[in-house]
């Protein structure tokens, strides 16, 4: 069973699944099945004799969070609660995605999955809030931590640049937050190999997952550009001069050690990444 299917993330992971035999796949979001609802999902999974429950929804509207925090916690705290619950019941197995958003990102150093957490916005504190219930139920479960999904779908920073880099001749964006683009893609691949795998994993884990490669923003704007043959002029600005209304971790690169170890994987880098994205964008 996959939460939020219709995401970026669900709609990667349909994407695999076509050429997926191993698996059968139930896409679910809100329409579909309320995950607020512990009734909802408890018979959902019972009617589907579903086994492993891959959540990949989330209230993730960074800024909005601030003024709304008591949805941002019901999704991503209450929500993830229900599913670890069930999991836990039925003896199945979660996978659940969580944020960099959970680090102050103040480190100088790429950040373990074992580093203690200090998150600085709504939106970060409901994700630990998150973590924390799947790890309170004891089920058998994945966290992935990520930074910057990006894909084909939905709204994201990649179609943004391109959208803004058709229409101007020069746009800013922030040069001093650093941290790992990641294609929804790539980790699509991951959380099916994990599932495939799954059967070593007794307890709860939480892994680290980005593309390879630490670049702020304004390098990653550049890249985009370059790949797309835009002459839009990407300038610097400051967090401070940009003023969004949540707090971001001016560092939240990840140390990927455990995850390529435990599932013998190689990451790609993320400029082979954003290519292969932005190809299949304009074959779209």
């Amino acid at each position: 069973m996959i939460t939020g299917a219709n995401g970026q993330l669900g709609n990667c992971l349909r994407d695999l699944a076509h050429n997926d035999d191993r698996h059968v796949f139930f896409y679910t979001d809100v329409d579909e099945l309320d995950i607020t609802s512990i009734e909802q999902v408890e018979d959902y999974v019972s009617k589907h004799y579903i086994d492993v429950i891959i959540n990949a929804a989330g209230y993730t509207a960074v800024d909005k969070a601030e003024s709304d925090s008591e949805r941002c916690f019901l999704i991503n705290r209450d929500a993830t609660r229900n599913l670890a619950l069930v999991t836990k019941r039925h003896d199945i197995f979660l996978v659940h995605i969580s944020t960099d958003y959970v680090f102050d990102g103040n480190s100088d150093f790429p950040y373990k999955p074992s580093d203690p957490v200090n998150p600085q916005s709504v939106y970060g504190r409901s994700k630990v809030e998150g973590e924390k219930a799947v790890f309170e139920t004891g089920c058998r479960a994945v966290i992935i931590r990520t930074s910057w999904l990006y894909s084909e779908y939905g709204n994201n920073f990649v179609k943004t640049m391109l959208r803004l880099g058709r229409g101007h001749d020069e746009i800013r964006v922030v040069d001093d937050q650093k941290g790992g683009p990641t294609y929804a893609g790539d980790l699509a691949e991951l959380i099916l190999t994990i599932v495939e795998r799954r059967d070593f994993i007794q307890d709860c884990r939480i892994y680290h997952y980005a593309n390879q490669g630490a670049i702020s923003w304004n390098e990653f704007a550049h890249q985009i550009m370059r790949n797309a043959s835009l002459s839009c002029k990407v300038l610097p600005v400051s967090t401070a001069e940009y003023g969004a209304a949540a707090p971001r971790p001016a560092s939240s690169v990840f140390d990927l050690t455990s995850v390529t170890q435990d599932f013998s994987i190689q990451i790609p880098n993320w400029k082979d990444s954003l290519q292969k994205c932005m190809q299949r964008l304009g074959n779209q």
